[in-house]
């Protein structure tokens, strides 16, 4: 069931609100910083750990570098036609605590302080970080809304089994929430699936588990037909959605920890995030943005409007 609005006066005038005179202070989407989720609908949160990466660390800066890239962001989508700052109370929650010397301790810490933000009424728009810090986000929206189905937008299926004698890293989160049973079975859709695997086995685990799948390949084959039918056979069902930014072309993403090449633009990107529109989302991330690796900031860019185009189809 979508999380009701929370009472109390809607957001201030555009100019208060989204446009505050600058600080020097960058907030997501010059957004205030707001530190009570009770008082907001949705929550935009900085996640900077990597401690999962299994290859080109740096993702911690993603927060840091989205926010500033935001910066230009303006209220009115002219294609979805919302205005989300007036459809919801929205602010930057600020970056979670985490522990970069612990993966472990720094999943406690995730999905400890976002459950008192999901039980403070609030919804969760995370920016990463690696993508292990999918697993205890779907650890707290479990704890608030029971399984849901996984929209996932991904170069990698992140089912493997571990990498280095540790159970978790940036590869494993998909496989263990499914374990973990977080996820309704059955309900889980993977697009932009690419590049070289370990071997012919490692679509096993989503095949065994009934995932859909429709791989970079047949995107660009099939065009957008196929993944909106897949989209609506998942209506009306609790959905978290995550988005890894490597399921872009590097040529559009270059700032990314395992870049996978024949990935999507830019534009069709975009056009994915808009067919969520009508999803029960209780939920969503966006992460591996990775600033050390991006040329001319095009990757925290294209991350800023991807998160406001997420932000609309709540």
């Amino acid at each position: 069931m979508r999380p009701k609005r929370l009472a109390g006066p809607r957001p201030a005038p555009v100019d208060a609100l989204v446009y505050p005179r600058f600080s020097g202070i960058a907030t997501f989407m010059r957004l205030p910083h707001v530190t009570s989720a009770q008082t907001l609908d949705i929550a935009l949160i900085g996640i900077p750990y990597d401690g999962g990466a299994t290859y080109r660390s740096g993702p911690r800066f993603g927060p840091r570098n989205v926010r500033a890239q935001s910066c230009m962001i303006r209220p009115w989508n002219p294609v979805l036609n919302v205005d989300p700052f007036s459809k919801w109370r929205v602010a930057d929650y600020g970056d979670l605590s985490i522990n970069p010397l612990s993966l472990d301790d720094t999943f406690k810490r995730i999905t400890s302080q976002l459950n008192d933000v999901l039980a403070a009424g609030a919804r969760s728009l995370c920016v990463g970080g690696d993508h292990s810090i999918l697993l205890p986000i779907l650890r707290s929206i479990h704890k608030e809304f029971g399984p849901v189905a996984l929209i996932q937008f991904d170069a990698h299926n992140d089912t493997w089994g571990g990498y280095f004698g540790s159970p978790h890293s940036h590869g494993t989160p998909v496989r263990r929430a499914v374990e973990e049973g977080l996820l309704i079975e059955g309900s889980v859709f993977q697009l932009g699936l690419r590049g070289q695997v370990y071997s012919k086995d490692d679509f096993e685990f989503g095949r065994k588990h009934k995932f859909n799948v429709i791989t970079a390949e047949e995107f660009h084959r099939g065009g957008m037909e196929p993944s909106q039918k897949a989209l609506k056979r998942l209506r009306g069902r609790p959905v978290y959605f995550t988005l890894d930014i490597d399921v872009v072309d590097p040529a559009f993403a270059p700032g990314t920890g395992t870049p996978q090449v024949g990935g999507l633009s830019s534009f069709q990107i975009l056009e994915l995030v808009r067919a969520l529109k009508g999803q029960n989302l209780v939920g969503a991330d966006l992460v591996e943005v990775s600033p050390p690796y991006d040329n001319g900031e095009i990757t925290s860019l294209l991350a800023a409007n991807l998160l406001f185009e997420m932000l609309c189809v709540f």
